[in-house]
């Protein structure tokens, strides 16, 4: 009864969900080209064809990490050259296990781009032995939790990704392919090894070699001629009809070989095996090359490369498929420029328009945050607002056969949508600084568009301060005019000031490390100190004769075992004898190092520098003379503390609070003597 009642209510519910349901028809899934080993092969010859009538590729890459230790971050303290040494370590120590590729190719009929996102499964494997080694690589487990939020494909990855070997490797594989022992990319058979490199000695061998090639050319040519009659009956001499005879082997004709010796029978076979295994291994070669097919490709066609804070990207690129990564960043951008000498970081496009960046407010410069705020109708497919004012360059993909200019955006962090939104973002920005594609024709390229040419190369080293990298000449560019209007300022940093300091107590924080410095150097001794981890910091002073004095007392108070050490105010500091401290360089020393601590202090006894006090450049044993007849002095008169000639600093010596912290040392020393006197009698 009740239910016949409620009927009509519940029939016009179920009317309104089926007519919603109807008019509002999700979009269908983004259309992405998967790539594994099984497809690799045709996916390479279409994706040729797309970057040849490309305006611009978009590339971006998912990786199992970004640093190896917490103190490998990038901090605001890191030198220009020490961010190049960080963005290094990444790409040696982690693997990319995607790479998205999406061409853009302007289409004048349809007044908007052609993109074919393709999303590239990658995994490096061992498919020919170079060596006895495996592929090694690290995985953080924040970016892998994050690749398995969005339902990344491990197994996929692992089993069907597809392996590469970047030049030097194939170039050390086809050495060993011409080198004596090259048969063993192929065939590690003992026998056959003794067959390829029987050598040639004897002209008995080299002519009976000819006359068995001309024979084996005549029967083959002979089973070409009579292959509708089938094998006939050869006239040759009766010892050669008894040597060579034809008969089948798995239905198909084959040549027996009677009455040679086996010296005889290997001359026959050297040649055409060494053929054989030389065409294997050129396929096997060929084949392994793998995936670095695809930057071969990027590279040769020349095309302008565009990214998203592409600076790790471009450095993976660097490590997986061209050569090791060099210690400068002079050298890194050298063999760069030279292989894509045209690459866009969106990035920098992001902050060098002002528009742009009110429209971005900095906090929101992720991929995503922009590819949301500048590509609405793309992202979230809808049709924008007639009274919305700003220009939007359509976007349509191609996949297969299929075309789409509507979908659901939801494979973000698969490495072939964030090339798709990397190239979106690019159009749009483009559009904010003036490039006109409606007027664009096929036969202009990008990369000499004046208005782009100022932003090429260019890419951020680390966002953190807007440290940029030109990737012509490998030198620290100045940050876009314009970026500093929403940019906080960061405090000025001279790296000479800097002390680097490390493996003290684990009590010691930050601040109380500076109040332990300032109660000996003067409180303007130091600017700020600032945490690289739990077991290191950066002292910044306030001058650069500091360090030295700072690294000269510490030596001297390490040395001396009497009372003033014990009372000194660096004594907490250095309690427990692991209290270490070297200028700027050493930090340079220990982030160039392969290895990978946790803690900034293993890593730093691991480089082996565990006792290592470096200097400025100084005449040391002056310096060192002149912080001992400083602290010898403060026994006698805290006026003499202003004759040290090591510290040029009368604002510090002449501070009442130094003053005084020269009088405490007096009274605890008069004490301590007037307790021994005590003792003593």
């Amino acid at each position: 009864m009740n239910t016949t009642r409620h009927w009509p209510q519940r029939a016009f519910i179920l009317s309104r969900a089926l007519s919603r349901a109807f008019s509002d028809t999700p979009s269908p899934t983004f259309p992405l080209k998967h790539v594994t080993r099984s497809n690799f092969e045709s996916a390479l010859v279409e994706l040729r064809s797309h970057v040849r009538a490309a305006d611009f590729v978009a590339i971006d890459m998912e990786m199992t990490g970004v640093t190896s230790a917490p103190w490998r971050e990038s901090f605001e303290f890191d030198r220009f050259d020490i961010r190049y040494l960080k963005v290094k370590d990444s790409a040696e120590k982690f693997a990319v296990l995607q790479f998205g590729v999406c061409p853009f190719r302007w289409d004048s009929l349809k007044q908007s781009f052609i993109a074919h996102p393709h999303n590239f499964f990658v995994f490096a494997r061992q498919e020919i032995p170079l060596d006895r080694t495996s592929y090694e690589f690290l995985c953080q487990t924040t970016s892998m939790d994050f690749l398995a939020k969005y339902q990344f494909d491990f197994n996929a990855c692992i089993h069907e990704g597809i392996s590469y070997l970047s030049r030097g490797q194939e170039d050390e594989a086809r050495k060993r392919l011409i080198s004596p022992k090259g048969d063993q990319l192929t065939h590690p058979s003992h026998n056959l090894r003794e067959t390829t490199d029987l050598p040639l000695v004897r002209v008995a061998d080299v002519l009976f070699t000819e006359r068995m090639k001309k024979r084996l050319g005549e029967w083959r040519d002979d089973l070409l001629q009579n292959r509708v009659g089938g094998p006939q009956e050869e006239k040759v001499p009766d010892d050669l009809n008894q040597q060579f005879r034809t008969v089948f082997f798995k239905m198909r004709p084959a040549l027996s070989l009677d009455g040679f010796t086996s010296h005889q029978l290997s001359l026959i076979r050297m040649e055409e095996v060494k053929t054989d295994h030389q065409r294997r291994a050129e396929m096997k070669i060929n084949a392994a090359v793998g995936f670095r097919h695809v930057i071969d490709l990027l590279s040769s066609e020349n095309k302008l490369i565009v990214g998203h804070n592409c600076i790790l990207d471009i450095a993976h690129v660097h490590s997986k498929f061209l050569a090791p990564l060099p210690s400068t960043a002079e050298e890194f951008v050298s063999c760069v420029n030279k292989y894509f000498p045209s690459i866009i970081d969106t990035k920098i496009l992001l902050n060098a328009d002002y528009t742009l960046q009110r429209k971005m407010k900095r906090s929101s410069t992720s991929l995503s945050s922009a590819f949301s705020l500048l590509c609405p109708e793309i992202a979230h497919g809808f049709t924008r607002n007639v009274l919305s004012y700003e220009p939007c360059v359509k976007v349509e993909v191609h996949v297969d056969e299929m075309r789409s200019s509507n979908w659901n955006s939801g494979a973000k962090h698969e490495a072939g949508y964030d090339a798709f939104m990397t190239g979106c973002v690019f159009a749009q920005a483009c559009s904010h600084l003036g490039i006109d594609f409606q007027l664009h024709s096929p036969s202009e390229n990008l990369t000499q568009n004046e208005k782009l040419q100022k932003h090429m190369n260019l890419l951020y080293l680390s966002w953190i301060n807007g440290d940029i990298i030109d990737l012509r000449t490998g030198n620290r560019s100045a940050e876009l005019s314009g970026s500093n209007m929403i940019r906080k300022p960061y405090r000025k940093i001279l790296f000479k000031n800097i002390l680097l300091l490390w493996g003290f107590p684990s009590k010691l924080k930050p601040s109380m490390i500076r109040d332990c410095i300032c109660k000996t150097l003067g409180p303007t001794s130091v600017i700020c100190t600032y945490g690289i981890d739990q077991t290191a910091v950066f002292v910044q002073f306030s001058k650069a004769e500091l360090v030295s004095d700072f690294l000269n007392l510490k030596e001297t108070l390490e040395q001396s075992n009497d009372a003033i050490s014990h009372l000194h105010p660096l004594s907490q500091l250095l309690e427990g004898g692991n209290t270490h401290a070297a200028s700027y360089e050493t930090y340079k020393e220990i982030c160039a190092s392969p290895i990978s601590k946790v803690l900034f202090a293993d890593q730093a006894e691991a480089v082996g520098i565990k006792w290592k006090t470096e200097l400025l450049p100084s005449d040391k044993e002056e310096s060192h003379d002149n912080t001992r007849s400083h602290l010898e002095s403060a026994m006698d008169s805290p006026q003499a503390v202003e004759k040290s000639k090591s510290r040029n600093t009368e604002d510090v010596v002449n501070d009442s609070s130094n003053k005084r912290f020269c009088d405490d040392i007096i009274d605890s020393f008069l004490k301590v003597e007037k307790i021994r006197r005590t003792t003593n009698l």
